[in-house]
């Protein structure tokens, strides 16, 4: 499925800026930013999503640790 893409003005680090020209190859770079910033996107949801559970634990039945991370590995091994 071809995603639709947008063209961003941002600032890099230039160390960051040099690692990338180094080491991604012309033409893989964006594929390779667009997968880094999915997954940290997708990491930070996970964070907010466990923070809102247990924010909302008090009014609601409660959950181990344990619990917490069965639920998040299987939801991670469904995508």
């Amino acid at each position: 499925m071809e995603r639709s893409s947008r063209k961003m003005n941002f600032l890099i680090e230039e160390t960051i800026c040099r690692d990338l020209s180094e080491i991604i190859p012309p033409g893989k770079r964006s594929h390779f930013v667009n997968e880094a910033l999915r997954k940290e996107l997708e990491h930070i949801r996970r964070q907010l999503a466990v923070r809102k559970l247990i924010e909302s634990s008090a009014a609601t039945k409660k959950f181990s640790t344990r619990e917490m991370v069965e639920e998040l590995a299987g939801d991670r091994s469904g995508h």
